[in-house]
């Protein structure tokens, strides 16, 4: 019979996130975990199988942990896909090593932006619903606008993440609410403007 695991799934999941989360996914040893959890790595591998499955599960925490993140002030009265840009940033801002491991570590190369785009998954989904559904947009037109938006979400949440921007929570919601004007207007203008 298996020894009973000393530490839970979960437990185990949360050591980890708080340890990436302080000092970046290079600290997510079997070592330093053990330590975190006040134990010898042991009790780790009676609950996952190696340490690629505790990052596994730590990049699914971090992904949770963003989809739970606050969007800031005025987040109710800020329009819902506007609150998801926020998020995004504010996640940059003040879970630097998490948006790091979630947006800034190299994994497989994809083929097309639509698969970068898939692997936020229900995230991405659930922005694509609310920009058709807010907006009236058809599904490529919300497509399109999402991945352009996030593109900028994106590079904002990189700068402040990497400390080389520190933006305010007035900053940021200006500078989407601007860019987001302007695809709006070439949505609607049907590419009136040519900016080839």
């Amino acid at each position: 019979m298996p020894p009973k695991p000393k530490f839970t799934r979960e437990e185990i999941t949360a050591a980890a996130l708080d340890l990436v989360s302080e000092r970046g996914i290079d600290a997510l040893t079997a070592r330093d975990l053990g330590v975190r959890l006040g134990s010898s790595a042991r009790p780790i591998f009676t609950v996952f199988k190696n340490m690629e499955e505790v990052q596994q599960a730590v990049r699914q925490a971090a992904m949770e942990r963003l989809e739970t993140f606050s969007a800031g002030e005025g987040g109710e009265e800020m329009p819902p896909f506007k609150q998801y840009g926020m998020k995004m940033i504010r996640f940059g801002r003040e879970e630097p090593k998490l948006f790091q491991l979630l947006f800034m570590t190299e994994t497989d190369p994809a083929d097309s932006f639509s698969a970068v785009i898939d692997r936020l998954g229900d995230w991405a989904r659930e922005c694509v619903a609310v920009i058709r559904r807010d907006y009236r947009l058809d599904r490529q037109d919300a497509e399109d606008l999402f991945q352009h938006m996030w593109l900028h979400a994106y590079g904002i949440g990189t700068l402040c993440a990497t400390g080389v921007c520190r933006f305010t929570d007035e900053e940021i919601s200006a500078m989407l609410s601007r860019d987001f004007r302007g695809q709006m207007y070439l949505l609607r203008e049907d590419g009136l403007l040519n900016w080839a």
